[in-house]
């Protein structure tokens, strides 16, 4: 995917994002227009452990993959990565890499806030989200 997307595109691409399933159109209007495309090549890292950021990333097109020291998983369209750091900037815990072109959207922070202040039910998403990996987390391998 080259240039800039439409509104209404990115509006639909966020739609797909299970954090913000139930936020009605114009919530997600003012997310898409404070999300900024950002497009990485495979092997370009989106996210380093360690680093200290305040933004999350959304995957559009593509396909990247997590690393932590316990597990690796690979993420494609309608994922987000990085989502812990706009409630809570402290160290990354994982590294993101881009396994193929990968158009994602970056949300900060402040336009993040912004829309939990509007929209509470997207903090239903966000704890749906923090449930399900600590689940995963604490479930026996198979």
């Amino acid at each position: 995917m080259t240039g800039m997307l439409l509104t209404v595109e990115r509006v639909a691409h966020l739609r797909r994002v299970g954090l913000f399933a139930a936020t009605p159109d114009a919530v997600l209007a003012g997310l898409a227009a404070a999300a900024v495309e950002v497009t990485f090549e495979a092997g370009e890292v989106l996210i380093r452990a360690g680093a200290i950021e305040d933004w999350l990333f959304v995957v559009i097109s593509g396909e990247v993959e997590v690393v932590r020291p316990d597990r690796a998983v690979r993420l494609g369209p309608g994922s987000v990565a990085g989502e812990l750091a706009v409630l809570d900037p402290e160290e990354r815990t994982a590294t993101v890499t881009a396994l193929e072109t990968t158009l994602t959207f970056r949300l900060d922070k402040p336009a993040f806030d912004a829309a939990l202040h509007d929209r509470p039910e997207i903090a239903h998403g966000v704890i749906a989200e923090l449930v399900r990996r600590v689940r995963e987390r604490h479930r026996p391998p198979s």
